[in-house]
Parts: structure tokens; sequence; C-alpha cells
């Protein structure tokens, strides 16, 4: 008998057996929280152990870094970004991560491809004890190219009411610190496709300074935060993870209104990646903190009696600048 569902672009079968070894593959994530993870209609997970829980969530996606996934056909990496993005987000909060879905839509479902994403998301969960617990995965011919996907993830975490972190303590002569990135992470790669390019022939071209082929840069994934800041909480008055908008449109967002951050720009290491976008495309300096996080990929607020702790916990971490009153009405300053 003719699949006529199969002759419009879409196999049952393949759904099937993709989704038999999610079931396989996202256990290895499960917490003792979790009652029913994939395979129901919706995921069950138990909240216990805390007296006055907040529940934090936030929903993301990787953005144009698939494509060169596709073209480099490597996958799980951009499994472990979405889940890392999305720890990083309700970290600044200063919430611990519970479960996670992810959303995936081919133009056809290809077995190799979703086991590659859903073994990234799988391990990455793992890493930070957080249950993948559920997700959909969709086959959309018409819509996307065959070779074509999107990749999207939603996280739940939990804080205690009194433990969040709001910014609403910071104050002028506070201390800002930043935390080294891994590279892009997961934004600003619509301008460096356009820059560097992105077919095959250009992500195999190897860098000296890079160290390593130009699509092995852009691949390395996004840094997750959650076990160097989870314990210091306490210490620090606020967290702004560097994504989408650069350190103008992400560090504002945990800021009183009437405060500035003053940062120096010469006070760490800009990536060679990021030189190299810039010399490529003439690109001028404001818009590369627009629109890259430049190598801080978590900027730390805290006042400057907590710094010396934070800095004795932090080996990695580089003081980037300091909190003044408003100036000349600019949140940010970039020196």
């Amino acid at each position: 008998m003719n699949d006529k569902y199969a002759e419009a672009g879409v196999s049952i079968d393949v759904a099937d057996s993709i989704k038999d070894e999610v079931k396989q593959l996202a256990p290895a994530s499960f917490t003792s929280g979790v009652l029913a993870g994939p395979g129901l209609f919706g995921g069950l997970f138990e909240l216990k152990g805390y007296e006055n829980p907040v529940l934090v969530s936030s929903v993301d996606g990787v953005g144009t870094k698939l494509k060169l996934a596709v073209t480099m056909d490597s996958y799980d990496s951009v499994g472990i970004d979405i889940v890392n993005h999305s720890v990083n987000d309700i970290l600044t909060c200063g919430a611990t991560p519970l479960f996670f879905l992810d959303y995936i839509a081919m133009g056809q479902l290809l077995p190799e491809k979703v086991r590659g994403i859903v073994k990234g998301l799988s391990s990455a969960c793992q890493e930070v004890g957080c249950a993948l617990i559920g997700g959909e995965t969709a086959e959309m011919p018409g819509l996307y190219a065959v070779a074509d996907f999107d990749l999207v993830g939603t996280i739940v975490g939990v804080v205690e009411k009194n433990r969040i972190i709001n910014g609403r303590e910071i104050t002028s002569g506070d201390i800002i610190l930043g935390l080294p990135s891994s590279g892009l992470h997961t934004n600003g790669y619509s301008l460096a496709r356009h820059v560097l390019g992105d077919d095959l022939q250009s992500l195999s071209q190897f860098y000296p300074e890079l160290g390593q082929t130009l699509g092995q840069a852009l691949l390395v994934p996004h840094k997750c935060y959650f076990k160097e800041l989870k314990p210091l909480m306490s210490l620090i008055k606020g967290l702004a993870h560097i994504t989408g908008g650069g350190f103008s449109g992400n560090v504002p967002r945990i800021m009183p209104e009437n405060f500035t951050a003053h940062f120096d720009t010469s006070a760490w290491d800009v990536p060679p990646i990021f030189k190299l976008i810039q010399e490529r495309g003439q690109i001028t300096k404001d818009e590369m903190y627009r629109v890259f996080n430049m190598g801080i990929g978590m900027v730390i607020i805290a006042s400057p009696e907590t710094t010396d702790e934070l800095r004795r916990c932090l080996p990695d971490v580089v003081q980037i600048g300091r909190i003044t009153p408003l100036q000349c009405k600019q949140r940010v300053i970039l020196d």
C-alpha cells in the first residue's frame, strides 16, 4: 500500500524510530524529581526540598550557527549550545536548572542528525544536573529545505524567593568582573558568516592565529557558568549573560536606572576570532561590542568587599569595570 504521507515528505516510521532513540538517550540526564520523561503527552517533575520556591523559565534558540553545523555535518555541539545558553540565562536570577525541553524541526528527519543533537542535549544536561524531560521532533517539508533544521530549547529552574538575584542592590563603586567566553557562543553568527563565509571551503581553512580551522573555531560550544558560580551567589549583586546585543544590550537589564556600567576594554585580551571578524569585515569597535561578547561571556557585579573572595574562587575572572553614577544618560560606557 502506498504511503501518501511519505510521498508528501513526512515519514511516520522514521519519526517513531527517532522518538524511540530519544527515549533511550534522555534517561541518562534524569534526576530524582523526574516522574515521567519523553513518551507521555507531558513530562512530569516533582519539585521538592524548597521552602519558598520560585520557578524561573527561559526559551531560546541557537540562531544561524545552525547553518555552520549543517555545512560541517556536526550536530552535537549545537545541542550543547542551547542547553548551556539556557542554563546561563536563568543563572542570572540565581536559579538552579530543573528540566529542559527541546524542539527540533527539519525539512527531512535524518536519524543521525537528531541523534547527534540529542546526545549534545543530554550530555550538557547531565553536566548541570538538569533533566532532559521531553520535547518535539517535527518533519516539515516545504517549510525547511531538506538539509535545514531549527533547534529551540525551553528550560525551567528554581530559586528560593529570598535568594533571587535581581540587581536592585547595585550601587556606585561596585566592581564589574568578567568571565571569559569560549568564543562567539550563540550570537553574531549572521555577521560572522557574512564576513568570513560559510561554505565548506571557507570553514575548512586553517588559521594559525586560531590554532584550528575556521569551522572548528566557530562551532566551539557555548560555555556554561553554572558550576563555578552557583556556590558564590551570596557574594554577587548582579549577573549579565552577554548574548545578543552585547554589553549595551544586556548589562542594563540588571542595573538600577540611575547608574552607568563603565568598562575598560583594555582589561582583557580579545580572542583572535573576534579580531579576525573585525579586521576582515572592517567593523567598528562600537558595532563589535554591540553584536559580540568579545571574549566576556558573563558579567558579574559585586561590592568591593566581596571581589577578593570572588577572585580567589574564580581563577579566570578579570576586573573589567566599575559602576558609577549615571553619566550623560549612558547606561554603558566602553573605553
